[in-house]
């Protein structure tokens, strides 16, 4: 671990990340730690999705839906082989919000963002439309608008790659444990993965904690105490048998003013979510309860001829979120908006903590950091991250991120004919051209080693652990793929285990 760096960042959530890669290509000294693995809370338990929010428009957060929906396309382009167009479908609901307001926000939603390659949004006559078949007799009128899907634990590795690859220190399972300003300088004290305690220092500490925020601005010996607060809400979704046999997603409304998306997920599944509830205990204890799973399964039956039902669900995740605290009385209602804090006394070190933040908008969220900190430190550069692919993603053709992708995957299945289909498939859209060094020197499957089924092979485990940072068998199985939401519990088991005899 490096003694010293021009800036200290903790937290290997997307946002953490984003910014370590940023601040690496544009020259500075980087060191990120990360208590449990890269996207290991937060970052891997939101909705798959890189969208302006149109519910948001409700709330009047017109910049943060035009910054998101500028980012969409932006990310696109630098990944296309995790980012992919989604179009949603959007029922008028009798009672709920008139066709009219409906209209007006899809107008704003494709005009206030800069969409040139996503589709415009279009109306659908439901009982006419294949679109309408999987819903209840009653809707009559819809809407169908475009966003993004995104692999988000992925996105998150991928910035990590990034970042190592210009040079900065990624750490991960290594705990923050205090800092204090001392000689014009950060001096931190970190816990290192076999327990050891380091004593590092940094010109800049950037507090990119999440929904742990709060200990780590207590674990700073200020002298004057953060003007922001932290407000923790709890989001759950819930994976459930595939409930329509079409690509589209469905965006209901609820009578409570929420949203609920109902999202094809893995092939073979349906994503459902998700929800806001206050929350005020360990992050690390979060967990989809029976009220919880009870409301999306009620909250999407009023739309889908089929009831859903809480035991059709076979696996959910939470996540919590750390917003801003803007004093709104309902949780749905506070701002997604991102907010910098920036504590710089003048003659000392500045602490920059980071509230709220979205995945889809983390790219400008980490201009804006280092635009904050710039008078703090000598920039090679200025903002470049807006046209530099993310690794892997510079697959060749990106003017147009489709055709890049499809193009991508006909082509490496030609090279590897030996490669079964749907691995192929997988391994393009996880991998993009970092695909060709797991492969390299392989000529058949037995040269890809044990199989533990669904297509995973030892050879991919010891590339995720020697070029991702990946440990243990939830690290590979639930971030890094979704592959354990296919396999039985004796095959997940068997992967455990395999990383335990080899970690022996």
């Amino acid at each position: 671990m490096q003694t010293h760096s021009d800036i200290f960042i903790v937290g290997g959530g997307i946002n953490g990340v984003g910014i370590a890669r940023d601040a690496a290509g544009r020259g500075l000294s980087v060191t990120l730690v990360e208590q449990a693995d890269l996207a290991g809370a937060t970052s891997s338990a939101s909705s798959k999705l890189i969208h302006g929010g149109l519910r948001y428009l409700e709330h009047y957060e017109f910049g943060l839906v035009r910054h998101s929906l500028m980012e969409r396309e932006t990310l696109w382009r630098i990944a296309p082989h995790i980012i992919t167009p989604l179009r949603f479908v959007l029922p008028h609901h009798k009672g709920l919000r008139p066709a009219f307001i409906l209209r007006l926000g899809l107008f704003l939603y494709d005009h206030i963002g800069g969409r040139k390659l996503l589709p415009p949004t279009k109306r659908i006559n439901l009982r006419k439309d294949a679109l309408g078949v999987p819903l209840a007799d009653g809707f009559k009128l819809g809407f169908e608008y475009s966003d993004c899907w995104v692999d988000d634990a992925r996105l998150v590795v991928f910035n990590a790659i990034g970042a190592a690859e210009l040079g900065a220190e990624i750490h991960t399972r290594y705990s923050f444990v205090g800092a204090e300003r001392r000689g014009g300088r950060w001096h931190i004290r970190v816990q290192t993965n076999d327990g050891e305690v380091v004593d590092v220092t940094a010109g800049m500490l950037v507090n990119a904690a999440g929904p742990w925020i709060d200990k780590v601005i207590s674990a700073c010996k200020l002298k004057l105490k953060n003007k922001g607060s932290v407000r923790l809400v709890k989001g759950i979704h819930i994976v459930v048998p595939k409930l329509y046999g079409h690509s589209r997603a469905y965006t209901f409304q609820n009578a409570d003013g929420r949203v609920i998306f109902a999202i094809p997920y893995q092939g073979d599944y349906t994503l459902v979510g998700t929800t806001d509830t206050p929350f005020d205990t360990d992050p690390r204890t979060a967990a989809a309860d029976d009220d919880e799973i009870k409301y999306l399964c009620e909250a999407v039956s009023e739309y889908f001829k089929t009831p859903l039902k809480p035991n059709d669900v076979v696996w959910s995740y939470s996540g919590v979120r750390p917003l801003y605290d803007d004093g709104a009385k309902n949780a749905s209602k506070a701002t997604r908006d991102y907010v910098l804090e920036l504590m710089a006394p003048e003659g000392l070190p500045p602490l920059l903590n980071i509230y709220g933040g979205k995945v889809t908008t983390y790219r400008r969220l980490a201009e804006e950091v280092l635009e904050k900190l710039e008078p703090y430190a000598d920039y090679k550069r200025g903002p470049w991250t807006s046209d530099a692919s993310l690794p892997g993603g510079d697959l060749p053709g990106c003017a147009d991120p489709a055709k890049a992708l499809e193009d991508f995957t006909a082509e490496l299945a030609k090279k590897v004919p030996w490669l079964p289909p749907g691995l192929c498939q997988r391994l393009a859209t996880s991998y993009g051209t970092r695909v060709h060094a797991l492969l390299e020197g392989t000529a058949s499957l037995k040269d890809m080693g044990e199989h533990f089924g669904v297509g995973l092979y030892a050879r991919e485990i010891e590339f995720l652990q020697r070029t991702e940072w990946a440990q243990s068998a939830d690290d590979i199985l639930w971030r890094r793929s979704k592959l354990g939401l296919h396999m039985t519990e004796a095959q997940r088991q068997r992967v455990a285990d395999w990383l335990a005899a080899e970690a022996a």
